[in-house]
């Protein structure tokens, strides 16, 4: 009798045939099983090709970045020295021509002030200041020009000449146009901008703030109420208050019975709530007989009050 020889069986077979028989899979959990293997060694192989191929790359890019950096540093210095041999180049051309000498600031020309070292736009602009009727009367006016920084003058001041007539005028002219003021007693409460500005540390803009603010108030009971004016701080203050007097009888009383939301809402110890509260409290209750009274309205403060007290009128 002749064998018969078994026909060979694939390797994918065979594991079938193994997890059917000791495992009972159905075809579904089969194909999901094999799927779940493919998973596992995609997983497996990925690292792999990630480190073989896309790091490779990124080295290369990093290579490629440091020698355009490489390259930047040298560009870089090849830049620092041509700078530094057109600075020094420069440096000592300005050495070669210019020199210091005696001069009048409101006579030299233009080769002149290109001599001392400015360029021709700084002159240009000085020269353009005096053509505009602008002088010199001291030395330190120099200083004050755009053109002539803190440096500059520091070289030329013991260069600067200026003609004995230019410093009476200078003395003349400071006495003209900064006249000193007079120490004066002045009533706040009725004096327009005008007498205001008579006080010594008080100019036209405070004298204005001052008139403004006393019409929002209805005057002055106590001097320390100025430092509710804008921009009179302690110190300003302290210059001014030895030049002031004040007359409380003066004060714009405030009937606060019969005020209603316009009389009121430009007052500046009061706030829109409060006035409101003023005026319900009063529908409410009546009129108010005395600050005890107004006490009574819990939204106003015991500070707030008390400013008002002198205003007010039952």
């Amino acid at each position: 009798m002749h064998q018969k020889h078994a026909t060979p069986r694939s390797p994918h077979l065979l594991i079938k045939n193994w997890l059917t028989t000791y495992f009972s899979l159905t075809k579904r959990e089969y194909n999901a099983l094999l799927v779940l293997f493919g998973l596992i060694s995609l997983t497996i192989v990925t690292p792999y090709f990630y480190e073989k191929f896309f790091i490779k790359e990124q080295l290369m890019t990093g290579f490629e970045t440091k020698a355009i950096r490489e390259l930047s540093i040298i560009n870089e210095k090849t830049y620092r020295n041509n700078a530094s041999r057109y600075n020094h180049a420069n440096s000592k051309e300005f050495k070669v021509r210019t020199s210091l000498f005696k001069f009048d600031p409101n006579q030299i020309g233009m080769e002149d002030w290109k001599r001392l070292g400015f360029s021709t736009k700084q002159a240009q602009s000085i020269i353009n200041y005096r053509d505009k009727g602008g002088k010199f009367y001291k030395t330190e006016d120099l200083k004050k020009m755009y053109a002539v920084s803190p440096a500059m003058f520091e070289r030329l001041q013991r260069y600067i000449e200026l003609p004995d007539r230019f410093k009476k005028e200078d003395r003349n002219f400071e006495a003209k146009s900064f006249p000193k003021k007079e120490m004066v007693i002045i009533e706040i409460n009725s004096a327009d901008t005008i007498n205001l500005d008579k006080i010594k540390g008080v100019g036209a803009a405070f004298a204005r703030r001052i008139v403004n603010y006393r019409q929002r108030l209805g005057g002055f009971y106590k001097k320390e109420q100025l430092m509710e004016v804008y921009g009179v701080d302690s110190l300003k203050f302290e210059e001014i208050k030895s030049q002031i007097q004040i007359d409380p009888s003066i004060i714009k009383k405030i009937d606060i019975n019969r005020a209603d939301f316009e009389a009121l809402k430009n007052h500046p110890y009061l706030k829109y709530k409060q006035i409101n509260a003023i005026i319900q409290y009063r529908k409410q209750h009546g009129d108010y007989m005395s600050i005890a009274d107004l006490k009574k309205v819990l939204i106003l403060s015991s500070q707030t009050i008390e400013q008002l007290t002198p205003y007010l009128q039952f």
